[in-house]
This record gives C-alpha cells, sequence and structure tokens, in this order.
C-alpha cells in the first residue's frame, strides 16, 4: 500500500485482481470447511424469521446465494466494494436462476444505497476485518436493519488453545499464502488475508464494538476450535 493509497483502496484493488481465482482458493485453502459455516449461518438466519437480507461484502456471492436456496421466500441484496467480486457473483447467480431473488449492488459499506430499516437482516461473511473504519461500516449497517432485526456475522478469529493456534498460524503464514500466490498470481494477497485475521479483533472485543454501536443481545459461536466465530447481535 503506498502512503497515499487508503486501506480501502488497497483492499478493493486486491479483491478486483484475485476475483477469477478467488471461489477455487478459498474452497481448497480451507478445506471446503467454509461452505459448511456458510451452512450454520444460513441456519441461524433462517431461524430468525428473516426475509428480507443484505448480504455486505457479499465477493462472489456464495453466502447470498446459500440464502436464497435455503431460506424459502427471502429475497437478498447483496453488496461488496469490488466490481470484480460482482461479476463473478452475477455469473453464478444467472447460471443458478437466481436473479430475481438476488440483487447485486455496488456499495461501500459507510454509504449504503438502501433506505432506513430496509432489510430484517443483514449478514457478513469475512468481510468485516477488510473494513477500512468499522465502527462507521457497522452503524451504517444497522441503519438498513429493521428495529428487533439482527446482524449476523461469519469471521475468522485466532483460536485460543495454543497448539490449534499454532498450527493455524503455521498453515495460514506458511503455506496459505505459497499456494495462494502460485494459483492467482498475486504476490501479496494470500499474505495480506493471515495479517488481517491477526490484526482483527477478539471475539470479546468484537462483541464490544456490536455493543457500543448498539446491537444487543450479543451471542458469538466458536466455528472449527475457534478458527472463526458466528456472531448473532439484535438491533434495538
Amino acid at each position: 500500500m503506498s502512503n497515499t493509497e487508503s486501506k480501502g483502496e488497497m483492499v478493493r484493488g486486491m479483491f478486483n485482481d484475485i476475483a477469477p481465482t478467488y471461489d477455487r482458493l478459498n474452497h481448497i485453502l480451507s478445506f471446503d470447511i467454509d461452505k459448511l459455516w456458510r451452512k450454520r449461518v444460513v441456519r441461524v438466519v433462517r431461524k430468525l424469521g428473516a426475509k428480507r437480507i443484505m448480504d455486505m461484502a457479499t465477493g462472489t456471492g456464495d453466502l447470498a446465494i446459500a440464502m436464497a436456496k435455503g431460506i424459502e421466500g427471502s429475497t437478498i441484496y447483496g453488496a461488496d466494494f469490488s466490481s470484480e467480486m460482482l461479476a463473478v457473483a452475477k455469473q453464478k447467480i444467472e447460471h443458478l436462476g437466481l436473479s430475481e431473488r438476488i440483487s447485486l449492488t455496488e456499495c461501500n459499506a459507510e454509504a449504503i444505497p438502501l433506505e432506513d430499516e430496509a432489510v430484517d437482516a443483514a449478514t457478513i461473511a469475512f468481510g468485516v476485518r477488510n473494513f477500512e473504519h468499522q465502527r462507521e461500516a457497522l452503524t451504517e449497517i444497522k441503519r438498513t436493519i429493521r428495529n428487533g432485526g439482527h446482524l449476523i456475522v461469519l469471521e475468522f478469529s485466532n483460536p485460543k488453545c495454543a497448539f490449534v493456534r499454532w498450527c493455524y498460524r503455521l498453515y495460514s503464514h506458511r503455506i496459505l499464502p505459497a499456494i495462494g500466490r502460485l494459483v492467482s498470481k498475486h504476490a501479496t494477497a494470500y499474505t495480506y488475508l493471515p495479517t488481517s485475521i491477526d490484526q482483527f479483533a477478539s471475539p470479546e472485543a468484537f462483541s464490544t464494538l456490536l455493543e457500543e454501536v448498539g446491537f444487543s443481545h450479543i451471542k458469538r459461536k466458536s466455528q472449527s476450535l475457534g478458527v472463526a466465530h458466528i456472531y448473532i447481535a439484535q438491533k434495538g
């Protein structure tokens, strides 16, 4: 990142560059565990009874598609600031015949073109740590959720168990970047990703941030020995 380039601009450019190989690498590098985590998010959203759902940082649309398939009568508003990731998502959605259920918009999480209380729930999968201004973005996302609605976040975390954390860091800092560079041909993307996980707030600190921006009844569910967490928070 240059001295004049913001984090948001750097991250957007990076995701635009790796969009063509993102899905393949994502599933390979996670051993498809990310699919299991997304299924659990869909289950949470379905139990909450949400039908109008915004998927912020939708990327290539995996979670949006999973929710459209798994939640009867749902309509999904997918938003992301990477045009190339959205282009991949659009192709997948059209191929699956889900264009009437899922709409896509290019926007920043701090400026969402939706009215107040437009959705029953908002989801974010692996996107919060990439927000340049997390507090402002979460506040803006909260604005779009109806009173009594929910925010569901799926995000990586550092395992508390020392041995699991050691194994995880060995994989994420040594093996993952090497495979990522080989397949994506991007020099830094798969070095940035594990670093961003290291720098992200602990589950306790992120829960506190959610409270500070106005969410309540916050629950968190550890996934795969603490490699990730699902956070569930209510507005109002």
